[in-house]
C-alpha cells in the first residue's frame, strides 16, 4: 500500500493557544505561545480504514471521544508551534495508514536443524565435561 498522502483541511482543525509550561522568564508568564491542537477523528476526511486504525489504538494523544489532541510548545512562536503540532498530527495519520506485510510462516530448512542440534550437542558435552566424577 503506497504512503497515505493526506492533508487535514482547516475546518477539521481547532487550535488553543495556551501558556506554555517551563522557563521562559516574565514573559513565559504573559504570552500564549504554545498550542493545543484538537482533531476529531470521526468528523474528518480520512479513509474509513485510517479512521478504525487510529480509534483502535492504545494511544494517550486519542480521547475515549476520537479526539487527537496534540500540545506543542517547543518554539517561542505560536505559528511554529501551529505547524510543527500540524506536521505531528500528519505523522500520526501516517504511522496509522501504514499496514505491516503479514508474516508467512517458514519451516527450518534440514540443514539449520543438523547445524542447531550440533551445537546443542556441542554444547552439552562442554558442560557434562565440567560435572565432577564420582570416584567409586
Amino acid at each position: 500500500m503506497p504512503e497515505l498522502n493526506w492533508q487535514p483541511r482547516p475546518d477539521e482543525l481547532e487550535f488553543d493557544a495556551i501558556r506554555a509550561s517551563g522557563p521562559g522568564g516574565q514573559n513565559v508568564n504573559k504570552v500564549s505561545n504554545a498550542v493545543h491542537l484538537r482533531f476529531d477523528i470521526r468528523a474528518s476526511s480520512l479513509p474509513e480504514a485510517v479512521k478504525a486504525r487510529l480509534l483502535n489504538w492504545a494511544d494517550q494523544r486519542i480521547t475515549s471521544e476520537g479526539v487527537v489532541v496534540i500540545k506543542a510548545q517547543d518554539s517561542r512562536s505560536l505559528e511554529r508551534n501551529r505547524a510543527d503540532a500540524v506536521a505531528r498530527l500528519i505523522e500520526l495519520v501516517q504511522a496509522a495508514a501504514h499496514v505491516p506485510k503479514a508474516r508467512k510462516a517458514t519451516k527450518p530448512t534440514y540443514g539449520s536443524q543438523q547445524r542447531r542440534l550440533e551445537g546443542k550437542s556441542k554444547r552439552s558435552d562442554v558442560k557434562a565435561g565440567r560435572r565432577s566424577k564420582a570416584d567409586f
